[in-house]
């Protein structure tokens, strides 16, 4: 036996250890009868794996061929039950092996290969996956994965996401416990100020100053979440900025003023100077509604007030009219100063977000922001000089891809001409027809309306940018409130899989069996919703100090009532518990032969499916008094994964698993022709059922600036039609040369340059999900592939 050689799993060959043997088999044996070892027994079994050893014509056996002797003679003797153990034992043993293995292998595609040639790299696409930081988060991310899988799900739930049953989203985060994303009430983090773990950052004084912290409190609530964070009031939570710096450049010029001595000047030559001055001022709207500095109680109004009355009182000798033209020009000095300013600390907000980064370097925050219905002047500006600022694009006219803005609609407000921000509806349907941001919600839609109540920003419908939507609870105290709430963690489901299997595709029967459809459905819906809870249990055991910023600064629904090592179970139950799908179209597909854009039969079946999940998600809120909900899963990683082990399982089935992806939740395909209002028609009824989150999105052709009557068209007709949230795609090109923007072919229609030129490509921004925008380059294979896909939608076409 010592010249008995054992081939190890990498080829080497080693001399055998018997005692290796005899020590596994007595762990199985000591496993199955609570520690108690017959040592004569152990000695027994391993003579005999020793015989069947010597027995065998050749002096090397692998290890896998020693443990299948150890397992026979544990049977022959019988031993079942320690086989038993001795067998599990041995797969898990097999399992960690080829998880490492692949775990290996994977990063070794990280680090050698670059992200044009790795598909995983470019899961996200505001990850640079060829920098060392993106690359660094690849391996905490793929690493994390395998853990999870290995030793934090349940084998059911492990199995069925590898399987390609269910995906679950974001699993590099299981462990971790953190919560997808969150709407964060600006307003209230701006009270007294917050702090970012190294020191108290105070109140903001100024315009300048709140932008540059809005920008902070976004990145520094990203490193507490893996989704995105959303402002729902950024109109509303800035205005006070605005008034402060209002009233601080009014002192400033009062006191200006009141430097002047009139009385070295005749009483003409004031009149002629202010005169001049209101003259030099003339190309400002005399209409533009006085800033409401009375609603700003602060040092600032108080001193403009005392300075009036040192000019009354100081200038005694001046007329009733010359003191409101001083006044006046002090005014229109403050006002054109204010918007300046407003202008500038918007253009470095949207800098910001484009440029500083979060989670160790890896990406900039996945950010967005809601605004377009606070109609005080203050709020107003700030949404005005917003939209004209990502119109003039970033510092050499690139379109900015964060933060995704969304413009909030509503009737009343500013939807008609004769609502008081009807102006600034118009400026957003121009900005988005340029450069592909605002989005739009709307308020309007039955289902949004119903939690609005006037005056209450905190009831108005917002969304993260991505589509999540965050608004009814089963808990009372947050019902109808978007304020500090946010997702908590989402499932997707496979639903082509089930149609294909219960379909007409594969040819097996002529008709679909719809009761084994739906069988398997609930059966899925039931193994995502059990998954998510068992996520869930790892979230709410988690402490407020693991969440610094998002817990510790208040940020997140009810977390004032907490305290650093408190655990989380009484407040992150206000967020969502959400599942979600992807490729109806595809299912009908499979199911019928048609999708729900080419027949009513096929469209009042997907009605009836995605139905039938909204009832089960209201069942699961019911029975675990949680916030389940329905969402239509923004597919950008999962596009194309389903598709590839579908079609490697049932092969190619036209228009089933013949693209490279799935389409996106309940959308029309992006290749099938159709109007733009008949699309909209289509999928608005799947808005009201979907309420964890939706959008539907217009592919146009052209340079809409040319033509933003068709743009403002495709965005009323989604009013009308009940859509709770859309968005209008066209080309957005740029000759990084010249600085060009626009629709570009072959050449630069300003400068004549030809793709290629002096090695530089032109920039060609596209969205990607119907909310992120960005180059190709970053996509992974399926949203490529569906890109190229996407057929334009005719505005008049029927």
């Amino acid at each position: 036996m010592r010249n008995f050689q054992v081939i190890k799993r990498d080829g080497r060959e080693v001399e055998l250890n018997v005692g290796k043997i005899y020590a596994a088999i007595k762990k199985a044996y000591t496993e199955n009868f609570d520690g108690i070892v017959d040592e004569g027994k152990l000695q027994a079994l391993s003579d005999k794996v020793f015989k069947c050893i010597e027995a065998r014509p050749i002096h090397s056996l692998s290890v896998e061929e020693i443990q299948d002797i150890v397992e026979d003679v544990l049977l022959q003797s019988n031993e079942v039950a320690v086989a038993k153990k001795y067998i599990a034992y041995r797969a898990k043993r097999t399992q960690v092996r080829e998880a490492n293995m692949r775990l290996m292998m994977d990063y070794k595609d990280i680090t050698f290969k670059d992200a044009e040639q790795v598909d995983g790299k470019r899961e996200n696409a505001n990850v640079d996956g060829n920098t060392a930081m993106g690359t660094m988060l690849q391996y905490g991310a793929t690493g994390s994965k395998q853990f999870a899988i290995h030793h934090i799900l349940k084998p059911e739930y492990a199995k069925a996401h590898q399987a390609g049953y269910i995906h679950i989203h974001d699993m590099d985060f299981e462990a971790i416990g953190t919560l997808t994303c969150c709407q964060i009430d600006i307003k209230k983090l701006f009270r007294n100020g917050f702090s970012t773990g190294h020191g108290h950052l105070r109140e903001p004084q100024d315009i300048m100053s709140y932008a540059a912290l809005a920008a902070i409190a976004i990145q520094s609530n990203q490193n507490d979440q893996h989704g995105g964070q959303s402002v729902p009031n950024f109109d509303y939570g800035l205005a006070a900025g605005v008034a402060k710096t209002f009233v601080k450049l009014y002192s400033e010029n009062m006191r200006k003023i009141l430097t002047i001595d009139f009385s070295e000047m005749a009483e003409d030559r004031i009149d002629e100077v202010i005169a001049a001055t209101i003259h030099a001022y003339s190309d400002e709207h005399l209409d533009y509604p006085r800033i409401g500095v009375q609603e700003y109680e602060s040092y600032h109004v108080n001193e403009a007030l005392r300075l009036e009355t040192a000019l009354i009182e100081v200038k005694i000798h001046a007329t009733h009219d010359e003191v409101k033209k001083i006044q006046e020009l002090t005014y229109r000095f403050a006002k054109k100063e204010t918007v300046k300013k407003t202008y500038q600390a918007m253009e470095g907000f949207l800098h910001n977000l484009n440029t500083m980064h979060s989670r160790a370097g890896a990406q900039v925050p996945f950010s967005s922001i809601n605004f377009g219905t606070d109609i005080t002047p203050e709020g107003r500006l700030v949404v005005e000089q917003f939209l004209l600022s990502v119109e003039a694009g970033l510092g050499n006219g690139e379109t900015a891809i964060f933060p995704i803005s969304i413009f909030k609609v509503k009737e009343g407000i500013n939807y008609n001409p004769e609502d008081p921000n009807y102006d600034l509806f118009k400026l957003s349907c121009r900005v988005s027809a340029k450069r592909l941001f605002p989005n739009f919600v709307f308020i309007d839609a039955p289902f949004n309306l119903q939690y609005y109540k006037p005056g209450r920003p905190e009831t108005e419908i917002a969304t993260m940018g991505c589509r999540t939507r965050v608004i009814g609870s089963v808990f009372p105290e947050s019902d109808g409130i978007v304020f500090g709430r946010g997702n908590n963690s989402f499932t997707s489901i496979n639903l082509p899989r089930i149609g294909i299997r219960y379909g007409i595709a594969l040819g097996e029967r002529k008709q679909p069996d719809i009761d084994g459809f739906y069988t398997e459905l609930d059966e899925m819906i039931e193994l995502a919703v059990q998954q998510i809870l068992e996520r869930y249990e790892i979230q709410k055991r988690k402490k407020v100090k693991n969440f610094p910023f998002l817990m510790g600064q208040k940020i997140w629904f009810d977390s004032d009532q907490l305290s650093w090592e408190d655990t989380l179970e009484d407040v992150i139950k206000h967020g969502t518990l959400t599942v979600g799908f992807i490729g109806l179209a595809e299912t009908l597909k499979a199911l019928f032969g048609q999708h729900h854009g080419e027949s009513e039969m096929a469209q009042t079946a997907g009605l009836r499916i995605i139905g039938h999940m909204k009832q089960r998600m209201d069942e699961a809120a019911s029975k675990y008094k949680q916030n389940f909900s329905l969402i239509a899963t923004p597919a950008e990683g999962l596009s194309g994964r389903f598709v590839k082990i579908d079609s490697k399982k049932y092969g190619m089935i036209e228009g089933v698993t013949d693209r490279d992806y799935y389409t996106n939740s309940f959308h029309i395909p992006v290749y099938y022709g159709i109007s733009a209002a008949r699309k909209i028609e289509l999928e608005a009824p799947y808005h009201a059922l979907t309420n964890a989150g939706h959008i539907t999105y217009i592919e146009l052709d052209g340079d809409l600036v040319k033509n933003i009557d068709a743009f403002e068209i495709v965005v009323r007709k989604m009013k009308e039609c009940g859509i709770g949230y859309g968005s209008i795609n066209h080309p957005v090109d740029r000759d990084p040369v010249c600085g060009f923007t626009g629709v570009i072919g072959d050449n630069c229609p300003h400068c004549g340059r030809l793709e290629g030129d002096n090695g530089t490509n032109f920039e060609r921004i596209r969205r990607i999900t119907g909310y992120l925008v960005g180059t190709m380059d970053k996509w992974n294979d399926g949203k490529r592939a569906e890109e190229k896909d996407r057929t334009k939608h005719g505005v008049q076409k029927k």
